[in-house]
């Protein structure tokens, strides 16, 4: 049986973090900047558009500071009670984050069913200035986080929270022109209504890829029959059986499996030749494998077809890394 990972990789996702941590300390501080504005404008333009929206961002500012100390606390070494150490912290984060979005979200929608029939006047002119610095401060928090979004659960729900801002303060600008040229009170709980369902929308893919990693789901990502197919063509390979794939925290995948080979194949050989297909076909490189041969296969578990193994030489545990 063999456990192997790659400490370059180690190393790699450890400096990813820090990345990670940097980019969201700074989008946080331009969250509250940007708050803090556009609670001054609201108070400027007498408008609660703005003030809905300063406080959607005073959200995201909570939600970033809950993203940053998740990243931190990720860090933390593993302990003999958390094995793993505290890596899924990240996706509860990114799922508190997704759960929050629907939350605001719906308050909106609701508020602005109820602006229809009671409008607020608005100052639109300073209602349009003040969106749009607040845009401005949103399309640069999404181009800081924009490259760790892919590699990171919880960096995506924070993009996603800048994203909806900057959504939400475009509409807002929109909505003030018309207000400011045509008097159109109705453009703003349209508007809303309209970010509304776009942050639900994003909302949801964030939260069903955060359950997904907790329910310890095989990744979208990979085609665990194909990974089972290589494995079987590997060298004096019989049989696989409990084959299992799943995501400790974003960018990290496990792997572990029972193989079963010929009695003349050297189990340490085997061993070695699976580790290679695993990381060069499917860049897999956390994984743990247990070889067994045909000879200390006792019957068929009833629950995958595979064998029980009596304790053998073969079996007993080899340390590679």
């Amino acid at each position: 049986m063999g456990h192997h990972h790659h400490a370059g990789d180690a190393h790699s996702h450890h400096h990813g973090h820090g990345a990670h941590r940097s980019r969201l300390a700074i989008v946080l501080a331009l969250a509250l900047v940007s708050a803090v504005g556009e609670i001054v404008g609201s108070w400027l333009a007498d408008s609660l558009a703005l003030w809905a929206d300063a406080a959607h961002m005073f959200s995201d500012a909570a939600a970033l500071g809950l993203s940053l100390f998740a990243a931190w606390i990720a860090e933390r070494p593993p302990t003999p009670e958390h094995s793993y150490g505290y890596r899924r912290a990240e996706i509860l984060a990114a799922l508190a984050n997704g759960t929050t979005l629907i939350a605001i979200s719906i308050v909106i929608f609701v508020q602005a069913i109820m602006r229809f029939s009671d409008p607020h006047p608005v100052e639109g002119g300073w209602m349009m200035v003040i969106a749009f610095g607040s845009l401005i401060v949103s399309l640069l928090g999404m181009a800081l986080l924009h490259g760790g979004k892919s590699e990171n659960l919880n960096v995506h729900g924070a993009w996603l929270h800048m994203m909806t801002d900057a959504v939400g303060t475009l509409a807002a600008a929109g909505a003030g022109g018309l207000i400011w040229a045509f008097g159109w009170e109705w453009a703003d709980p349209v508007a809303s209504i309209l970010i509304s369902m776009l942050v639900i929308y994003s909302s949801w893919a964030l939260i069903k890829e955060a359950v997904a990693i907790l329910m310890e789901s095989t990744p979208t990502h990979l085609d665990i029959e194909a990974v089972r197919a290589a494995l079987a063509g590997g060298p004096g390979v019989r049989e696989v059986h409990d084959l299992h794939a799943w995501t400790i925290t974003s960018g990290m995948v496990s792997l572990s499996a029972h193989v079963i080979v010929t009695d003349q194949q050297s189990p340490p050989a085997a061993l070695r030749a699976i580790r290679e297909i695993l990381y060069e076909k499917f860049g897999l490189d956390h994984v743990t494998i247990q070889i067994e041969t045909e000879g200390d296969c006792a019957c068929p578990t009833p629950s995958d077809g595979g064998c029980v193994t009596s304790p053998s030489a073969s079996q007993r545990p080899e340390s590679q890394t």
